[in-house]
């Protein structure tokens, strides 16, 4: 079984802002499935079971507040008797472009709470993610105005891109493998970046 986790805020007043691009991809990703989702106290998370191709996939979104994300998904994982292999952590990232993803099979938290609680929590930094492009930050932003900021309606295009592009990688990854999510994901300019 694959626990895919899109990571954001709880509550209407953080819906439609960036930080919660995790939570939209995976909220996509039950509406194609037909899943639907359940507050289950005992994870703190909406979860929902469905199936991916012939994969058992467990949609998550912690409702810990992203900070404490971390928390949420070591109950998951202690539950169901999983490791962190079994992740695919969708989250957002300023250091990528709007409207594209990346995908990794390991990384630090790069200044991100809800990856900085997610490696705290688990113990390891080692664990798959997708990565959904937020950036540029313009400039004389404060990084929380901008991540806790809604989407202008000038980039919606490109978030309709970046959250397909999002699901996509999820269910390459799922059917296919990380290997060929990365190899399929990360190419820039006829270019394959450093993975891992």
């Amino acid at each position: 079984m694959k626990v895919i986790v899109g990571l954001g805020n709880p509550g209407p007043e953080y819906e439609h802002t960036r930080h919660n691009a995790g939570f939209m991809v995976v909220e996509r990703l039950a509406r194609e499935l037909g899943v639907s989702g359940r507050n289950e106290g005992k994870f703190e998370a909406i979860v929902g079971e469905g199936r991916l191709g012939s994969e058992k996939v467990l949609l998550v979104q912690p409702l810990t507040f992203m900070n404490l994300s971390g928390r949420s998904l070591q109950k998951v994982l202690h539950f169901y008797k999983l490791t962190p292999d079994d992740l695919i952590v969708v989250y957002d990232d300023i250091a990528i472009d709007l409207g594209t993803v990346r995908v990794r099979t390991s990384g630090s938290a790069g200044g991100h709470n809800g990856l900085a609680s997610i490696n705290s929590c688990l113990g390891t930094q080692a664990f798959p993610r997708v990565r959904v492009g937020i950036g540029p930050m313009p400039p004389r932003y404060r990084l929380t105005d901008f991540v806790l900021g809604k989407f202008g309606a000038s980039e919606q295009e490109l978030l309709e891109q970046g959250i397909s592009a999002g699901l996509e990688a999820v269910q390459v990854a799922v059917r296919d493998g990380f290997t060929a999510a990365m190899q399929r994901f990360n190419r820039t300019q006829g270019k394959t970046e450093a993975v891992g």
